[in-house]
């Protein structure tokens, strides 16, 4: 009997496959327990437009993603910081204000995509590299600077 699986099936195949499969597989196991459906002429038709509907979101998908990697390569960003005595920042410059700043120009990231070696401690630059989906990157040059006097005294106004 021909049927489409619904879920992945171990040692059977992947969700959106048709297989072969014994009759009373099929009618006692698989479909009563919604892991497939009979591969009717209307099913694989249906299937068919599935898949290239999700060809197409991913094509869309990769297309919007090496435009923003292609947006973010080389940029550089300046995120202002408080410091203490000895240039030591008051906490650390963290993947959200990088979001926050890449946000301020127009360009969507997100956070989990942003990936820091280490939290950022002490001024100065440092490499950032941004990954998205389809594999692609992106680096940015994060560029810590100490926050003037007057800029944090007309902040807390």
């Amino acid at each position: 009997m021909k049927i489409i699986l619904l879920k992945d099936v171990e040692k059977l195949g992947k969700k959106g496959e048709i297989k072969e499969v014994a009759d009373g597989y099929a009618r006692n196991f698989l479909i009563p327990n919604k892991k497939a459906i009979l591969a009717t002429k209307n099913e694989i038709i249906k299937l068919e437009e599935q898949k290239e509907i999700k060809a197409q979101q991913a094509e869309q998908e990769l297309s919007k993603y090496q435009q923003i990697a292609t947006q973010l390569d080389g940029l550089e960003l300046e995120i202002l910081a408080k410091v203490g005595e000895e240039e030591k920042l008051f906490g650390t410059v963290t993947a959200n204000q990088i979001v926050e700043k890449l946000k301020e120009q127009g360009i969507e990231v997100q956070k989990n995509q942003i990936k820091l070696k280490d939290p950022i401690k002490e001024l100065g630059e440092y490499e950032i590299n941004i990954e998205f989906p389809h594999n692609l990157e992106a680096n940015i040059k994060v560029i810590v600077v100490k926050e003037e006097k007057g800029k944090a005294k007309h902040e807390e106004n």
